[in-house]
């Protein structure tokens, strides 16, 4: 039974039913409609209130003078009608005698002719045969008429309704089913009431302008049409979000094809409806593939990311942001992660490290440009990608502590498949684990570290991760980010963990691009881009750059720039526990002034300890929860301190266990 009821055969008749039987009522519809409206003003009073709902006072009146002579006309008829009512039985009886006169003198006409008197009746007796037959073909016609006037008039209904399509989409032939009639009021006001509430069908039934005023002008917006609508009273904005598939239906769109926003106004949502087919047309080539004469300016410039919706060109300003792009595996994450690096490596200032956890050489063409490169997906590479985070870390300790008003080349920090990281269980010598998403996790704490503080110092971290969850991309990391952006994603869940949760609120719509067919597409919340005043999000389609237009573009750089040696493996520093060094030189000691703790300490293991000073040693203290004090006007560390704060690790360290 299933079978049969599925098979394409069965699908077919009753397409062809369906379409048929639409045809006859829509027809009988759009006959009785035509009928009403040349017997009334109905016409005439729609296309007032279309006019008034426009705010075309002029047309306005224009119609309802039309109206009015309409009105007019129509009584003149009647009244025309009524006095031939009262002339008809004169009338009837001139016609009588004129006839009788005519027949009585062609009869006697013949007579004298023929020379004959009975000649006299031969024109009455034509009329009376006249008659006869008249009456014999009408019998003729009346009994077939109860069958062919029903059928005839049927047959022309059924053309009406097909010649006007008058039936389901779905149920049309082939040819005819296709979309992409052009974005009409008309057709957006009918696609809104029949969106299935009942509460908003009510409201526009009962205006009256049609729902012509719930709609703004139809603006043009690249390669499709955009309009806001004002939504009646007890309609949410949240109703209609959720009935996307439905309404891009009922526009004769694919549910890709239409992008619903929360406007600036209230209870208003706006709609970019594309032209059908459009998105599916391939994104331009890079500039940077297009141009070999551009360059790039990391405090400035912008890198040229795509196009958005519109089509016009998304310009990315990398100026001081961290950055995170997620999205599901094989969608064109890393592509569109390097497409900006690309660009920003024709920027002789910046220095780059980056940690490939993927391993496969989507980013062997910055072999020679940037200054570390890790490729490899076992726990080695996750522990040397984390030692590399730490030493920007560093870095980003080192200039927070230099003068004020130094200036500091850019250095960005980018991390592909960071979720590796996360995910990772190895562990150093001292039992503190490389991966996870709690503060002990050595990699976190350092992307956590440089989030809060790195952007003051033009060091910065991108990093590049995928199926977003709280295990691979810890909630503080993820929001630590200065622009978000997300590819497909599976859920809508998914979507408020890459984008945060007002972008996904107010339209931002991951979870509903296209698996495998929207790659490289992206959903981008946060200020690296410009956008119009309320928006929160937007859809980019990022330009397609291939591996060997990549090694091109690397090429340029290269050559642009002083000769870099490319680390492939950090030397690991041996682990240093500065807290047990801080517990050794204090043994002994009830409390010591911080000038001497550090002596101590630079003796103990001058290669280490060499740049500190009295704040980083109060840092590393107050990292556990205790701080130095003053003795007798002498900054002093008190050993009992010390030993608080070791208690204090041990029992963290123990908890994460």
């Amino acid at each position: 039974m299933r079978a049969a009821l599925t098979d394409e055969r069965t699908r077919e008749a009753w397409r062809l039913t369906v379409r048929h039987g639409s045809y006859m009522v829509g027809g009988a519809r759009i006959v009785t409609r035509r009928a009403w409206e040349d017997r009334t003003t109905a016409r005439y009073q729609r296309m007032v209130r279309a006019a008034e709902a426009a705010g075309n006072i002029d047309e306005a009146k224009e119609w309802e003078e039309r109206a009015h002579r309409f009105r007019e006309a129509r009584h003149r008829r009647r009244m025309d009608m009524l006095a031939g009512m009262r002339q008809a039985p004169a009338a009837v009886g001139a016609a009588a005698l004129t006839g009788t006169g005519v027949l009585t003198a062609a009869g006697i006409a013949l007579a004298v002719a023929n020379k004959n008197a009975a000649d006299l009746a031969i024109p009455f007796e034509m009329l009376i045969d006249a008659v006869h037959w008249a009456f014999v073909i009408g019998l003729i016609v009346w009994g077939a008429a109860p069958m062919l006037g029903p059928a005839l008039g049927l047959i022309t209904l059924w053309n009406v309704g097909r010649r006007r399509q008058a039936a389901p989409k779905w149920a049309l032939p082939a040819q005819q089913r296709g979309d992409g009639d052009p974005i009409t009021p008309s057709i957006l006001v009918v696609a809104f009431r029949d969106l299935g509430i009942s509460t908003l069908r009510k409201a526009i039934v009962d205006m009256e302008d049609a729902g012509a005023s719930m709609l703004s002008v139809i603006r043009p917006a690249g390669c499709g049409v955009e309009v806001d609508v004002q939504l009646p009273s007890g309609v949410d904005t949240l109703e209609i979000q959720n009935k996307r598939r439905k309404l891009a239906e009922n526009l004769g769109r694919h549910e890709h094809e239409l992008y619903i926003t929360v406007a600036p106004q209230p209870r208003t949502v706006r709609l970019w409806i594309a032209d059908s087919g459009a998105l599916d047309e391939p994104v331009p080539a890079s500039p940077l593939v297009t141009d070999p004469t551009l360059t790039a300016d990391y405090k400035k410039g912008r890198a040229p990311w795509g196009l958005n919706l519109r089509g016009d060109t998304v310009l990315v300003s990398l100026y001081q942001r961290h950055i995170l792009v997620t999205g599901l595996s094989n969608q064109g994450k890393t592509a569109s992660l390097r497409a900006l690096a690309l660009w920003l490596a024709l920027d002789i200032t910046v220095e780059f490290r980056i940690g490939d956890l993927k391993g496969i050489g989507d980013w062997a063409m910055f072999d020679g440009l940037a200054t570390v490169l890790i490729e490899g997906p076992t726990d080695d590479h996750v522990m040397a990608v984390t030692h590399m985070v730490e030493e920007v870390f560093d870095e980003m300790q080192r200039r927070l502590l230099a003068p004020k008003g130094t200036e500091f080349k850019p250095l960005v920090c980018i991390v592909d498949e960071a979720q590796v990281a996360y995910g990772s269980g190895a562990k150093g010598d001292d039992g503190r684990p490389y991966g996870g998403q709690k503060a002990t996790s050595r990699y976190f704490k350092a992307v956590k570290g440089i989030h809060d503080q790195g952007r003051a110092v033009n060091v910065t971290i991108w990093e590049g991760t995928q199926d977003p969850t709280d295990q691979n991309l810890p909630k503080r990391s993820r929001e630590g980010n200065h622009m978000r952006a997300s590819l497909v994603l599976g859920t809508e869940a998914q979507a408020k963990m890459a984008l945060g949760d007002a972008p996904v609120v107010a339209g931002a719509a991951p979870h509903k691009l296209r698996q495998g067919v929207d790659k490289g597409q992206l959903v981008v919340a946060g200020d690296a881009i410009d956008m119009a005043p309320g928006q929160v999000s937007e859809n980019v389609r990022t330009h397609f750059i291939d591996d060997d237009a990549a090694e091109a573009i690397t090429e340029r750089a290269k050559a642009m720039r002083q000769k870099v040696t490319t680390l492939r493996k950090l030397e690991v520093v041996e682990d240093v526990d500065s807290l047990a060094d801080l517990e050794k030189v204090t043994a002994g000691e009830e409390r010591l002034r911080t000038p001497e703790v550090i002596h101590r300490l630079k003796n103990l293991n001058p290669a280490f300890y060499t740049d500190w000073d009295g704040s980083r040693l109060r840092r590393l203290l107050t990292d556990h929860g205790e701080d130095t004090n003053v003795y007798q006007g002498y900054p002093v560390v008190h050993r009992n301190r010390v030993l608080r704060a070791l208690e204090s690790r041990e029992e963290a360290d123990a908890e994460a266990r």
